[in-house]
C-alpha cells in the first residue's frame, strides 16, 4: 500500500497525486522559468503526454478578425483562421469548447479564456473524447492562457505574431493602454472593438470592476496621429488616477479636465463620457463632455438614446456636470460609442448618421449571442455599412446588465 493509500485508509486526506494534476502541475513547475518562446513546445509536449497530437496556439489578431497561429517548435503552424467562420473561430466567439470529428480522429478547439477574455483557441487532436478528456483539456487551456498572458508581458513574440499589417506608433501606444477587449461575472458583461485596428490614434476606452461598481470611460481625443494618442494616453492616465482616489463622477471630469488643459493648452479637448454601474441594483450613473449620448438596448432592440445634460468637452474648462442617473432592466445594453462612427461619409459623400446605427445595431442583437460576439459583429457591420472606410477612429464599448446575484464570496462564509 503507496503512502497515500495508507493515510487515506487511517482517516486522513489523501494528497497524492493524481494524472490530472501531474500534468497540469508539471507543465506549471516548468513554465515557471520558461523563456516566452518555449512555452508553445512545453505545452506541446505535455500534450503529446495524454496522446494529444497536431497541436496549435491560435491567437487573435488587431483587426479582430482571424486567428492567428503562434510558430514554434513542436506545433502546427497552418493558415490562419476566420473568427465566426471556422471550428476555431466559434470556440473564440462562444467561449466553449467545439468538436470535429475528423479521418484521423477528433479535433479539439478549446477557448484560451484570461479570465473571462479571450486569449485565443487551443486546437489538438486525440484518437477518441471522453468526459475526463474534455474536464482536463478545459483546464489545460485554462492554464495555458494564464502562462500566455504572464509571458506576454515580457516578449514582442506574441505581439508580432497577432500583426497582420504595419503598425502607427499611435496605434501602438493605444492598444498598450487598453484593458482586456472583454470582461465577464455572473452580473455584467463589457466588450469593446476599436477602429481602425492599425492606424488608431485618438479613441480609447476603461473601465474596472471595484466591488460592486463597474467604473467605464469612453474617450475621444481631437486630431489624428502621435498628438491625438498622447492626449487619449494623458486623459486615460487621468482618469484612471482620478478613479482610483474613490472621487464621483463629476470631480473625474474636473480632474481630467485640468490634467488635459495643463498639459496641451486652451487649443486642445478630449471628448468623454465617464459611467458608474450599480451590478447589484442596475442603476447607471454618467456624466457627458460633449460625447455622443449612449443606446439603450432593450428586448434585443434599441429602446432610446440615454439623453443627458453634457458638459464641454475635457480641456475646455466647463462647469462641474451634473450626473445623470436611470434603472436599468434585467437583460439592459448600453452602447457608448465615438463620433468617429456616425460621422463616417458614404461614398455618395453623406454622413453615416444615427439612424443607420441604429438599424446595424438592431440586425446585429437579432442575429448575435454574446457581448463579445456583438460587439465584434457590430463593428464589422458598422464598418461595411460605411463602405469599409474608416477615416476617423471608431470606437464601440458595450455594457451588458444581467442582474445575476450571484455572490462569488458566499461560498467562503
Amino acid at each position: 500500500m503507496v503512502d497515500g493509500e495508507r493515510q487515506a485508509g487511517q482517516g486522513m486526506v489523501d494528497r497524492s497525486e493524481g494524472f490530472g494534476e501531474r500534468l497540469l502541475g508539471v507543465l506549471l513547475d516548468r513554465a515557471h522559468e520558461m523563456p516566452p518562446q518555449l512555452i508553445a513546445p512545453l505545452i506541446a509536449e505535455e500534450v503529446a503526454g495524454i496522446g494529444g497530437r497536431d497541436v496549435s496556439i491560435l491567437l487573435q489578431d488587431y483587426a479582430q478578425e482571424l486567428l492567428v497561429p503562434l510558430p514554434g517548435r513542436r506545433l502546427l503552424v497552418g493558415e490562419p483562421e476566420m473568427i465566426g467562420d471556422s471550428p476555431a473561430g466559434a470556440a473564440f466567439l462562444r467561449a466553449t469548447t467545439v468538436q470535429e470529428r475528423r479521418a484521423d480522429g477528433v479535433r479539439m478547439y478549446l477557448p484560451l479564456l484570461d479570465g473571462s477574455d479571450e486569449v485565443g483557441v487551443m486546437a489538438l487532436t486525440l484518437d477518441t473524447v471522453d468526459d475526463n478528456d474534455r474536464r482536463l483539456l478545459r483546464r489545460l487551456a485554462g492554464l495555458v492562457a494564464d502562462m500566455l498572458v504572464t509571458k506576454h508581458a515580457y516578449t514582442d513574440r506574441f505581439f508580432q505574431a497577432r500583426r497582420r499589417e504595419p503598425m502607427s506608433v499611435a496605434a501602438e501606444m493605444q492598444w498598450s493602454l487598453l484593458p482586456p477587449l472583454t470582461m465577464s461575472v455572473p452580473q455584467v458583461a463589457v466588450s469593446g472593438a476599436v477602429e481602425p485596428a492599425y492606424n488608431i490614434a485618438g479613441d480609447s476606452f476603461d473601465y474596472a470592476l471595484n466591488d460592486n461598481i463597474l467604473h467605464a470611460a469612453v474617450i475621444d481625443a481631437m486630431g489624428h496621429g502621435l498628438d491625438a494618442a498622447t492626449m487619449a494616453t494623458v486623459a486615460v492616465g487621468a482618469y484612471r488616477h482620478a478613479r482610483r482616489s474613490d472621487i464621483d463622477l463629476s470631480d473625474i471630469y474636473t480632474f481630467m479636465d485640468r490634467a488635459i488643459a495643463e498639459q496641451f493648452g486652451p487649443d486642445h479637448f478630449v471628448t468623454a463620457q465617464m459611467m458608474d454601474l450599480d451590478i447589484t441594483t442596475g442603476v447607471l450613473q454618467w456624466v457627458n463632455a460633449g460625447h455622443p449620448p449612449p443606446l439603450l438596448i432593450r428586448n434585443r432592440r434599441v429602446d432610446r438614446m440615454l439623453e443627458s445634460p453634457t458638459t464641454l468637452p475635457v480641456g475646455f474648462g466647463g462647469q462641474r456636470p451634473p450626473i445623470s442617473e436611470y434603472q436599468l432592466q434585467r437583460g439592459d445594453r448600453v452602447l457608448c460609442y465615438t463620433d468617429g462612427v456616425i460621422e463616417e461619409r458614404d461614398a455618395d459623400g453623406e454622413p453615416f448618421g444615427e439612424e443607420r446605427l441604429i438599424c446595424c445595431v438592431n440586425t446585429v442583437e437579432h442575429e448575435n449571442q454574446g457581448v463579445r460576439s456583438r460587439a465584434l459583429w457590430l463593428s464589422r457591420a458598422l464598418k461595411q455599412e460605411r463602405g469599409g472606410n474608416t477615416s476617423d477612429d471608431a470606437t464601440l464599448f458595450l455594457i451588458e446588465w444581467h442582474g445575476d446575484t450571484a455572490d462569488h464570496l458566499a461560498v467562503l462564509e
